[in-house]
């Protein structure tokens, strides 16, 4: 199974918009999905149509030795994808896991029994905690999302300095593998100055896809609904469609369709 984590340190740039849509498009070309909330907000797991009273094991019991991830797998609504489901208690983990030996591995060890997927989609939260750390140690393929506004770039250095040394002492492959430019305007001339500065930084991993600005794709996650699912035609689903063809081509081609 590949892992694939979508972060970025800093908040409102399009992570758990991202994870979901992402996981819902390559579920509809055929693979098998497990998305992976890893924030306590809980927003990928909603996003995808889990309600909090409905989860009876979340990844929080997971990390924390008290269940296995097979116990916490929750099917969705969604061609193709099955989650580990996130509740605030996740956010206790972050002091709980202090504690526990090898405590850096835990979600890559829980994550290596899952072999019934092609692809885990890893959404993290907006700071560079032990949660995030856990992500980026089972991750083989890493997505930065970046929206095309001003302070566009602040925080990448601090996680590119976090990345670092995860690489270092804990996953020596790990690197920014894909950069997605997201809540693109292209009526200003700002949006357009943030697309060729982040292309220039990063070159030839940037996707092609620019994830535009949406309405619909703002209005999905109170509908509990992938994109895709709830106003196919939109710019926005057009724009995650694209983008995960393009993450199938670059990292799962070689990979069995099921």
């Amino acid at each position: 199974m590949l892992s694939i984590a979508v972060t970025n340190q800093k908040g409102g740039v399009g992570k758990t918009t991202t994870c979901v849509n992402l996981s819902a498009e390559l579920g509809r070309l055929g693979y098998s999905v497990l998305a992976v909330d890893m924030d306590p907000q809980g927003n990928c797991t909603s996003g995808l149509g889990i309600e909090a009273r409905a989860i009876e094991v979340s990844l929080y019991d997971v990390l924390l030795g008290g269940a296995s991830a097979q116990d916490a797998l929750m099917a969705t609504s969604w061609q193709g994808v099955s989650l580990l489901p996130a509740t605030i208690d996740l956010a206790g983990a972050e002091v709980e896991l202090a504690s526990v030996i090898s405590r850096e591995t835990c979600l890559r060890r829980h994550m290596a029994n899952l072999n019934q997927f092609d692809v885990a989609i890893i959404d993290c939260p907006p700071s560079l905690g032990l949660l995030t750390i856990n992500a980026l140690v089972a991750a083989h393929k890493l997505v930065v999302p970046i929206q095309c506004e001003y302070y566009a770039l602040e925080g990448v250095g601090q996680l590119a300095h976090t990345i670092g040394l995860v690489r270092d002492c804990l996953n020596p492959d790990l690197a920014v593998d894909g950069v997605l430019l997201t809540m693109y305007d292209s009526r200003t001339r700002l949006a357009n100055d943030v697309v060729e500065e982040v292309r220039r930084q990063f070159g030839e991993i940037v996707f092609s896809t620019i994830v535009p600005r949406n309405v619909k794709l703002s209005e999905a996650p109170s509908h509990a609904m992938p994109i895709a699912y709830y106003e196919p035609t939109c710019t926005g689903a057009k724009a995650y469609m694209n983008f995960s063809m393009e993450v199938a081509e670059r990292w799962l081609q070689q990979k069995e369709r099921h």
